[in-house]
């Protein structure tokens, strides 16, 4: 029995520096296939026309209600607190028959609850109110 020791003779034992990309060009098909099946999904969706946004400057009308929610969730009238929605209620009512309909515009706190802001726009609603609009102050400038 002879043990060779030392460097080969032949070719065939050699070392192979090469990098064995199979496995890479397996794996990159694999994402391939699954990118291209997800994409037709994440695409697809309904048209819509999406309101645009514009900023108009409130013109303040006399005849138009202001009502104010505080951040505690009281409601006023100008400067007159509503002891309670059906008051509220009541005092739109009187309003919504007027020719033409005066506007409600809603000035909510920045830490008032989104509940006590849909209180008020529920009431709107009860008592027939056609126009409802929000007052906001415009972001800072950047």
């Amino acid at each position: 029995m002879a043990i060779a020791v030392g460097a080969p003779d032949d070719d065939d034992d050699a070392m192979n520096s090469t990098i064995n990309t199979t496995p890479l060009v397996d794996v990159m098909l694999v994402l391939l296939i699954i990118f291209l099946i997800t994409i037709p999904v994440v695409t697809q969706s309904i048209q819509l026309t999406l309101p645009k946004e514009r900023n108009v400057p409130t013109q303040t009308k006399p005849e138009n209600v202001l009502l104010a929610v505080s951040k505690d969730g009281d409601i006023y009238w100008n400067t007159r607190r509503m002891p309670d929605i059906e008051t509220l209620v009541s005092e739109l009512k009187k309003e919504a028959v007027k020719e033409p309909q005066p506007e409600v515009h809603i000035r909510g706190d920045q830490d008032a609850r989104y509940e006590s802001i849909g209180r008020v726009v529920v009431a709107c609603q009860r008592a027939g109110i056609a126009k409802v609009g929000f007052i906001t102050e415009p972001p800072p400038n950047q």
